[in-house]
């Protein structure tokens, strides 16, 4: 890990290292592996862990080959470039494809089998469900793809809140590379986000100007609900809370884990390169799972998983 945070990450441009204490790095957990009962304390106290190595490489490196191919086959690659690099054609913008990961067998083998599920079993301390949908990020270099700040139980609060989410850079992530940062503290800030906490980005108003639209599927969310932002001013929310934005410059096999309730965000790519990762999700098998995400075709956000209501 570097020692010093001269290159470090930046956010719609703008430097973090540039703020007095607004950024920091990530604890490694490491140490605890052995220790379920430690890791979950740790959890409980912090609101994520992080875990160099954890993940065996040759199956990362099998779910980033898969995913360049289809890429490259789309022809959004700069073909003068070696495949592996993965740099994007000049004009090309990406972020969210979840469909790249639709009946992959690479990414299925890397996150929901071997050392993965290994760990959710040992973690959770019995048998372990992940969700089907596989939340797949393709990130080009564009302000309007950024990643805000946000907290996951306002996508996918409807089941149970021992929910958590596994974080899984495709590649060596340096700071140039952005990655994801979690405000350190933030699953403690109640006082400021339990009313955002509260928010289902599902959920409608049938009275409202916007219904038609979102009941036909032409519109996602509500515009009021930020696409489930808590804001898009990340240095605006860490002077409000405090706290430091945490991050690392991530290896190939390292994994970040976090609860619902901690707030987080992504680093810019200043790169000419595609930066691959995956969100997925684990439980325990025994609670109650949030049905937009579980089955061979999960309704996800579409009109399917709405709810209605009055306002």
């Amino acid at each position: 890990m570097p020692e010093t945070l001269t290159a470090g990450p930046t956010y719609l441009g703008k430097a973090l290292a540039d703020e007095p204490n607004a950024f920091g790095e990530f604890e490694s957990s490491a140490d605890l592996m052995d220790d379920a009962v430690a890791l979950r304390e740790r959890m409980a106290d912090e609101g994520y862990l992080f875990l160099p190595g954890l993940l065996d490489s040759d199956r990362v490196k099998a779910a980033r080959a898969s995913l360049l191919d289809k890429l490259d086959a789309e022809g959004v690659l700069d073909r003068s470039r070696p495949r592996a690099e993965g740099v994007v054609k000049a004009g090309v913008e990406l972020s969210f494809r979840a469909d790249l990961a639709n009946g992959d067998e690479a990414i299925a083998s890397l996150l929901y089998d071997g050392e993965m599920m290994a760990f959710w079993q040992f973690f959770l301390g019995g048998p372990a469900l992940h969700f089907d949908f596989t939340w797949l990020r393709a990130r080009t270099p564009a302000e309007h793809t950024v990643t805000h700040p946000h907290c996951d139980t306002v996508y996918m609060g409807r089941g149970t809140p021992n929910l958590y989410t596994a974080w899984t850079p495709l590649d060596d992530v340096p700071y140039d590379f952005g990655g994801l940062m979690i405000l350190e503290g933030s699953c403690k800030r109640e006082e400021q986000l339990g009313e955002y906490w509260k928010m289902d980005v599902d959920t409608y108003c049938t009275n409202g100007p916007e219904s038609e639209a979102i009941e036909s599927g032409r519109q996602t969310w509500q515009e009021d609900k930020l696409h489930g932002s808590y804001s898009r001013d990340l240095f605006a929310v860490q002077q409000d809370m405090g706290g430091r934005w945490l991050g690392a410059e991530y290896r190939m096999g390292d994994l970040l884990i976090f609860g619902m309730h901690s707030l987080h965000a992504a680093a810019d790519n200043r790169t000419n390169r595609i930066r691959l990762s995956t969100d997925s999700r684990y439980q325990l098998a025994s609670e109650p799972a949030d049905d937009r995400w579980i089955g061979d075709n999960p309704p996800a956000h579409g009109p399917a998983g709405k709810r209605g209501m009055i306002c």
